[in-house]
Formats: C-alpha cells, sequence, structure tokens
C-alpha cells in the first residue's frame, strides 16, 4: 500500500479563544493535531496498487477518503453527510458549535455525543439558546454526555446571540457563510492529499473568522471556519477519485450562492 504512515493527531488542549488545529475530515499532522492517536498511510502519490495517495479501496471496490474508514461512524459521516452542502439555519449554527466543540478533541468524540449536545441545547434551536443563564451553564457542566468545557458551553450560548444578529445583518447564516465560497480559480486545479493538506485554513476561512468575531462569535478561528465550510458543503475536498466527490459537486451545482443570498433551484439541501 502507501509509503509509510502519516500522523495524524496527538493529543493536546485548548483555551477558550484558541482556534486548535482539527484532528477530523482531512488532514495531516502538521495542519490538525487534535485529540486521538490516529494513522493512515500516506506517503507516496500513488500506492502501490496504482491508487491516489489518501484514497482507500473497500471490500466492494468503492474508493472513499481516507478518513473514512477504521470507524463505522466515520464511514456514515463520509458517505452521507460531510460536504453535502446545508441551508438551514439552524443544522448549521449546530455545525459551528460542533466543530468548536471538537477543538482538541477528536472528531469521532463528537460524531458519538452529537445526539447528547442536540438534547442538551435545544436541538440547536438559537433562538432558545441564546436565552440560556447561568444556571443553564452549571445544568451543561454537570451533563457528562456532552463535552464539558465551561468556555466552549459559555461559547455556544454567546454565538446564539451572534447567531440572531447575524440573521438580522444577513438575512440568514447561510447567506453569511455561503458568501465565502470561494471562487473555483481559487480553488486547487487537483483536489488530492497534498492539496488538501494544505488547506488548514484559507483566505476565505480567515476573512469568514474575522467576520464572525466582529459579529461577536467565539470559537470561530479560521481552521474552524474551513472545517465549517467543508462540512456544510461550502467547499468539497471530497478527493478525485472519491466516490461522494462526484455527488457532492451535483448537489453543490444546484445551490445558487452571491454574497447577500443563497437560492437553492430544484432541490432543499439536506439536514443531519
Amino acid at each position: 500500500m502507501f509509503a509509510g504512515w502519516w500522523r495524524v493527531g496527538v493529543a493536546s488542549g485548548c483555551s477558550a479563544d484558541e482556534d486548535t488545529p482539527h484532528t477530523h475530515h482531512n488532514g495531516g499532522s502538521k495542519l490538525r493535531p487534535g485529540g486521538q492517536l490516529e494513522y493512515c498511510r500516506v506517503g507516496s502519490a500513488v500506492s502501490d496498487d496504482g491508487l491516489q495517495a489518501g484514497l482507500v479501496r473497500r471490500a466492494d471496490g468503492t474508493l472513499a477518503c481516507w478518513w473514512g474508514e477504521g470507524h463505522d461512524d466515520y464511514s456514515a459521516y463520509h458517505d452521507r453527510e460531510w460536504g453535502v452542502p446545508v441551508l438551514d439555519d439552524v443544522r448549521l449554527y449546530e455545525k459551528m458549535c460542533l466543530e468548536g466543540f471538537q477543538s482538541g478533541l477528536s472528531w469521532l468524540t463528537i460524531l458519538r455525543k452529537r445526539e447528547n449536545f442536540r438534547s442538551a441545547f435545544c436541538g440547536f434551536d438559537f433562538g432558545q439558546v441564546a436565552r440560556f443563564d447561568a444556571s443553564d451553564v452549571e445544568r451543561l457542566l454537570g451533563d457528562a454526555g456532552i463535552v464539558r468545557h465551561r468556555g466552549k458551553i459559555e461559547a455556544t450560548i454567546n454565538n446564539a446571540g451572534a447567531a440572531i444578529d447575524t440573521v438580522e445583518a444577513y438575512g440568514s447564516l447561510a447567506a453569511f457563510f455561503w458568501s465565502f465560497e470561494p471562487e473555483p480559480a481559487a480553488r486547487p486545479a487537483r483536489i488530492d492529499h497534498a492539496a488538501v493538506a494544505d488547506m488548514a485554513s484559507t483566505a476565505e476561512s480567515a476573512a469568514m473568522s474575522r467576520a464572525l468575531k466582529e459579529l461577536g462569535w467565539r470559537f470561530v478561528g479560521p481552521t474552524t471556519c474551513y472545517a465549517l465550510m467543508q462540512a456544510a458543503g461550502i467547499v468539497n475536498d471530497h478527493l478525485d477519485g472519491c466516490h461522494r466527490r462526484r455527488k457532492i459537486e451535483e448537489m453543490r451545482s444546484l445551490v445558487v450562492t452571491r454574497v447577500s443570498f443563497v437560492a437553492v433551484v430544484g432541490w432543499g439541501g439536506m439536514s443531519i
């Protein structure tokens, strides 16, 4: 198979204002140190059997991004959700909050706690979360089903109020987030492992981060913002050759975006 092993994550912590690089979705350790130690066999451009680096061939012959293997949870997330365009404001708020909770941890931890998070935060209805008070913070700190980090919990509540302000200013969270979709010319000509590993953050995710902070959001550094862009389909970082890449592009082609609005032609989006 591939020549050598690529180290994806090492244990690390994060502070309330730190954008700790992520270990999930797509990246190598030089860009995304995070929670657990995970490894994928990467090191040459092409494997012994002709596969592009970063792709794995499943038992049924299907090609997939390497990170979508190893755990059933990762496979399901890769195959059904990651990169599917999201235009629903509640789901976008949820995704941004969970990206913030994931900083310094494994994404697998967040996936396995996601339903608990949804229960604890009123389904991520930011209108309701914005009304949380100090007693809710203490309640959440005692909830073993979520990540009990005071700074992240308080940021999630703060960001609910900021989400309301963002909707007032831009019409919807979708309009705001999708306004940072990069122009095609700004994207790599080929989405391979090397290209994705070099995109822990981008000019667009840095611009999104700055804009969010100006709107009062917290835990929204450029790396977190880029992870949101990947997860919500604002960019398509499934590798060339992955069985999901073409389908995601088809979905994205139905999303008409501009700076001030998002319209959908013939497709209602997907919220998971």
